[in-house]
């Protein structure tokens, strides 16, 4: 079989590396418009139960990516200036986003995926150039901006929409002890830095704010490095002197474009990861959950005995339910961020992080007395909230 991997990041290099493991005969070729060393958003998270899917489709891997990994044993949330500790039940961490690349690209090369980079498709017709344009199977692995996706919207049946709250993504070389959610009240407005640190010398620092906020400071107004300056000054407490950093590249303050697909395959065409449904950051799993879109399209194409369209059908009826779960979950968890003004202003430190821990629907009180016990003592004192 011939597949056509469009796009080169975490989803399309796992696909490429688990489609060679299982058939080493298939032609499986990558292809990824940016250089082999270019990456975006520093450092990304590699942290929950459902890391060992990762172990089960392919142990090498997996092994790579552990090792490389920074780990976090607890996270910290910030509301009202009260910090409250959360033992973290699970393994896992953060890793470079660039060494999670060169790791999958690596581990792909060898088992024999074919990568070529500096290759930007402005159509599908642009594959031929390649010799891709009679792949078997064509995989949209190429994100929000999806060119495969993009070519047959209405056959997908795409939907696309844009939420309020404003963010961005920056670095710093303030190293963190644990990873953190701060909210934080400044000026009238409500902010929010997600922070982690993800190698011995650096962290990731997303800065939030709701609409409201972008719209009664009139941040639209200021330049980059003016609200950059007002995110150091907001966050000194926990930057502690360390600079914000834009990584080389401009730091483009935006609101998260939601994403969806009715159907998951046209043709010979198929969508994972964010290409298929955007996985909202405050989930914490993004990068995971495309990485198991890509477990479940090899297994179908895998298992499909050469009928690649059968394999296609598998992978969106096998999958579905399980993926529509996680995303249940993304869309409820940017929701509350949504509204996060409301549980800033009228909640208890102690009633907001209940809120917080409880507000995918994926997390009720017996789990919470079973995986986070301390948590949940502390929480009991002042009772649920309604």
């Amino acid at each position: 079989m011939k597949i056509a991997i469009v796009g080169g990041g975490p989803s399309g290099l796992y696909l490429g590396l688990l489609l060679k493991r299982g058939a080493p005969d298939w032609q499986v070729e990558v292809v990824e418009q940016n250089a082999a060393d270019a990456t975006f958003g520093f450092g990304v998270v590699l942290a929950d139960s459902g890391l060992q899917q990762l172990r089960e489709a392919d142990e090498a891997s997996y092994d790579a990516l552990c090792a490389a990994t920074k780990q976090h044993e607890h996270q910290v949330i910030v509301q009202a200036e009260t910090a409250i500790d959360i033992r973290l039940p699970v393994k896992g961490g953060a890793i470079p986003r660039l060494t999670l690349l060169q790791i999958l690209e690596q581990q792909a090369e060898a088992a024999g995926v074919r990568v070529h980079y500096r290759e930007r498709l402005e159509s599908l017709a642009d594959l031929a150039r390649l010799g891709l344009d009679d792949a078997d199977v064509v995989v949209g692995a190429d994100g929000i901006n999806s060119v495969v996706r993009r070519a047959f919207e209405g056959g997908f049946g795409t939907t696309s929409s844009t939420l309020g709250n404003h963010f961005a993504w920056y670095g710093t070389p303030k190293v963190f002890d644990a990873s953190a959610l701060v909210f934080r009240k400044y000026g009238g407005g409500h902010f929010v830095a997600h922070y982690y640190a993800y190698s011995d010398t650096m962290s990731t620092f997303v800065a939030e704010c709701d609409d409201a906020t972008w719209q009664r400071l009139d941040l639209g107004r200021l330049n980059d490095g003016q609200r950059q300056a007002l995110m150091e000054k907001i966050f000194a407490p926990e930057l502690q002197g360390a600079p914000l950093l834009d990584g080389g590249a401009r730091v483009v303050w935006r609101q998260f474009p939601v994403i969806r697909n009715a159907h998951w395959t046209h043709g010979r065409h198929v969508l994972v990861g964010d290409a298929l449904a955007s996985a909202h950051f405050s989930i914490g799993s993004g990068t995971r959950i495309a990485m198991n879109d890509s477990i479940a399209l090899a297994r179908a194409l895998l298992d499909c005995s050469g009928d690649a369209l059968a394999g296609l059908a598998a992978y969106e009826q096998g999958h579905k339910p399980s993926k529509q779960k996680l995303i249940r979950a993304s869309e409820r968890s940017y929701l509350w961020y949504e509204d996060m003004a409301r549980w800033m202003d009228d909640y208890s430190a102690e009633q907001f992080v209940y809120q917080f821990m409880t507000r995918t629907g994926r997390v009720d009180d017996q789990r919470l007395r079973r995986e986070y016990p301390e948590l949940m003592a502390r929480l009991g004192r002042v009772g649920s909230p309604a």
